[in-house]
């Protein structure tokens, strides 16, 4: 990041809320340019505040996504997630609400613009999913500028208009120095951040055979040599040893997370290996376990 001697540096966090599958974690990841957040098709999929850090020549925009509000439920994960969703509305600059064009404004969206409508910080109306063919709801988002101090339209899947999202984003920040150092893209560690992707190939491989109501928690990273390789750091000869615990409320969704034969928990071994070698340059070694612990909502 370049700093001028005679301009002011901003910074500042902006938090990404919405309904769930807005569209929340894609649009983080294109913002900062690599994954971050988890994607899928489950409501709720984000749990944690996960914070991505943007660089810039005008200073530093802290994106916060959060888990989408879910007010139908009444289970014990949802009413912890729903109070994170809301607390992640305080103290923050920017408000960025996302909007998907094709979906309808029901009573999940009226309960989430109710919420908005109780704090004063600026509120940028983001409709998301423009790349798609006439969306069906996009006048109806449109119809809502009056409540936002501004609305752009992106496609967050293909990256469109979020040079726009992020000038707009810059007008709203006070001047300040940057909250993270510059070689900083996220406040999440490792351990989170591959559990994150693990959990995210449970979600792809078992469709709608699993409920989203499972935890991921990687216990042990190390680097271990390979056959015949040296053990002195990282480097071609070494391989990234991941040990990680599915916990899951019943033996039942043990038996189908691990699969006839251990089939099924290959198939997302391999699928979040793929993923976590693609990200790191290298080797992977990923050893998963299934427990059941019907206590594990109690660690979110």
């Amino acid at each position: 990041m370049i700093e001028s001697k005679d301009k002011k540096l901003k910074s500042g966090f902006a938090v990404i809320a919405g309904r769930s599958n807005a569209g929340k974690s894609t649009l983080l990841n294109a913002l900062i340019g690599t994954k971050l957040a988890i994607t899928t098709d489950k409501p709720q999929t984000t749990r944690h505040a996960i914070q991505g850090v943007l660089h810039d020549e005008r200073g530093q925009i802290v994106f916060v996504d959060t888990p989408g509000l879910l007010f139908k439920k009444k289970d014990a994960l949802t009413k912890t997630l729903n109070k994170k969703a809301k607390d992640s509305l305080e103290g923050v600059e920017v408000i960025l609400y996302i909007a998907d064009p094709m979906r309808a404004i029901g009573g999940e969206e009226q309960y989430l613009l109710r919420v908005l409508e109780d704090t004063k910080t600026p509120k940028i109306l983001v409709i998301n999913k423009i790349d798609l063919h006439n969306p069906k709801y996009l006048d109806d988002y449109r119809e809502l500028a009056d409540k936002f101090d501004d609305v752009v339209e992106v496609s967050a899947l293909y990256s469109k208009h979020l040079k726009t999202l992020v000038n707009k984003i810059f007008e709203y920040l006070p001047e300040g120095e940057p909250i993270y150092p510059e070689f900083q893209l996220t406040n999440i560690d490792n351990k989170f951040w591959f559990a994150e992707i693990i959990r995210e190939k449970i979600f792809h491989q078992m469709y709608q055979e699993l409920p989203y109501n499972i935890n991921v928690e990687v216990d042990e990273i190390e680097t271990r040599p390979t056959k015949g390789g040296a053990s002195n750091g990282a480097g071609d000869n070494n391989i990234l040893y991941i040990h990680a615990i599915i916990e899951v409320g019943d033996m039942r969704y043990k038996k189908m997370i691990i699969g006839h034969g251990g089939r099924k928990i290959k198939e997302i071994g391999t699928s979040a290996r793929n993923d976590l070698e693609k990200i790191l340059g290298g080797k992977v070694f990923l050893d998963l376990e299934v427990e059941v612990d019907p206590r594990w909502m109690e660690k979110i």
